[in-house]
């Protein structure tokens, strides 16, 4: 084969197909998954718990989904948010990362001190973010944080004391870092003025990401609340999510806190992963184009039956915001998600948006079903209105996986501390060689 074979598709999958009955001959778990669906044990903890269905007799029962972190409740985490008391990302961050619920002043001196971390190293904006500038945020979150690395004179200590700052330092700025990179990706490949705000002290997670974002730094308090519960919503998801799954295999290899964290933030840009939000307002405009009534059932049925074959948008089959790997007849997150995306959206030109996410949500699962002959339960998850409610913020669709990011950041360090001190053990699963034995030939005779 020539090397430049291996620059075509047909080449390049030549050289590393693998026949799909070895995986069934090896009973090879594909994704880590059982037969079943379910997924493979890897490991125990106790920070949450993310349950769609009940296994009886050996059997998958579908039921309705729940997520519970350190064994609270999602739905009472945000009461607090939703009664318009306070925000809560910070106060949810605070249960995730000490396993227990703040008092009044500890919470105090938690956001103190995330508010005190904020400020970047002198000269990190203009030699990290601006230059040069990049055209993916995800990534340039993973560049910087690496980079942050070298400004900790103790990257490499596994301390309890550094590990718990290095987290609050990274909680504390990737939203800023997410921010400037967004403006100086709009000047460098977009032909955009840069505006690069100062963060102001004393602003909660959320309303420090606005008040950047924003050409004129305003912003609703509905609108900061909205926020607050969407970073509290993706704050965490449980150990078996691709990034936080990464994150506990870097951390498992004993490497630093930056490069468990990058790594689980290239994970997370995948658009089998994080990346699936921006792929559901994708598929809205799509949708939007090719449907002229979108109120009318059978047109939009149609369609969406196009999708599911291959025949429409991406030619994946797949309806973005639709089914998840543990989540059956419910996503708690989707369910919250979409009423607090009500709230916002009522007397605004989106409630006909939102309207068309809620038929695609209802018609969905009749239509794959019917076409792919499949009794499997079909929610919609928390992608499905979490890019709709960001677009109603006005927040641009760079930004959904890399702010996703600066959410999960919590909860990718509470699994970093747990596999440090519990876990304790590289992780190193096998591989079953398919390849037959080779007889090797010098150089001069091979064809």
């Amino acid at each position: 084969m020539s090397i430049l074979d291996l620059y075509t598709e047909e080449g390049f999958a030549r050289a590393n197909h693998i026949d799909a009955e070895m995986y069934q001959n090896f009973d090879v778990k594909r994704g880590l998954r059982n037969a079943d669906g379910t997924g493979v044990v890897a490991g125990v903890t106790n920070i949450c718990n993310v349950h769609g269905y009940v296994v009886s007799d050996n059997e998958v029962i579908p039921d309705v989904g729940r997520l519970t972190l350190r064994g609270y409740d999602i739905e009472d985490l945000l009461s607090p948010a939703e009664r318009g008391e306070r925000y809560i990302f910070e106060e949810l961050t605070y249960l995730l990362l000490t396993g227990v619920l703040p008092t009044s002043a500890d919470l105090q001196e938690f956001i103190a001190e995330i508010d005190a971390a904020r400020e970047l190293p002198n000269g990190f904006t203009a030699h990290y973010i601006m230059d040069p500038a990049t055209p993916d945020i995800s990534n340039c979150l993973a560049r910087s944080i690496l980079m942050l690395y070298a400004d900790d004179p103790d990257a490499e200590s596994r301390s309890a004391q550094h590990e718990f700052a290095t987290a609050i330092s990274l909680i504390s700025r990737l939203p800023r870092i997410a921010v400037l990179a967004y403006h100086a990706k709009q000047a460098a490949f977009n032909g955009q003025s840069m505006i690069m705000h100062r963060f102001i002290p004393g602003q909660s997670t959320a309303e420090t990401f606005l008040s950047m974002l924003r050409p004129n730094r305003e912003f609703t308090p509905d609108e900061a609340r909205m926020l607050d519960v969407m970073l509290a919503l993706h704050a965490e998801h449980g150990g078996g999510n691709n990034s936080t799954f990464a994150c506990r295999v870097v951390t498992s290899a004993d490497t630093d806190a930056y490069s468990a964290y990058a790594a689980a933030i290239g994970s997370l840009k995948g658009l089998r992963h994080g990346g699936a939000n921006a792929q559901v307002l994708a598929m809205q405009e799509d949708i939007k184009a090719n449907v002229k009534d979108w109120e009318n059932d059978d047109e939009l049925a149609a369609y969406l039956a196009k999708m599911i074959n291959k025949q429409a948008f991406d030619g994946s089959g797949l309806i973005y915001g639709m089914g998840h790997a543990v989540y059956t007849l419910s996503d708690p997150r989707a369910i919250i998600c979409q009423k607090f995306a009500e709230q916002l959206a009522a007397g605004t030109e989106f409630e006909a948006e939102l309207k068309l996410l809620q038929s695609i949500e209802r018609l969905t699962p009749e239509i794959f079903a019917r076409e792919k002959g499949s009794d499997k339960a079909l929610c919609a998850n928390v992608d499905m209105y979490s890019g709709f409610v960001y677009t109603m913020l006005g927040i641009p669709a760079d930004l959904l996986t890399p702010l996703f990011a600066c959410a999960r950041m919590s909860g990718w360090a509470a699994h970093r501390f747990e596999e440090i001190v519990s876990a304790r053990r590289i992780m190193r699963p096998a591989y079953k060689t398919s390849s037959p034995q080779g007889q090797y030939l010098p150089i001069g005779q091979r064809g």
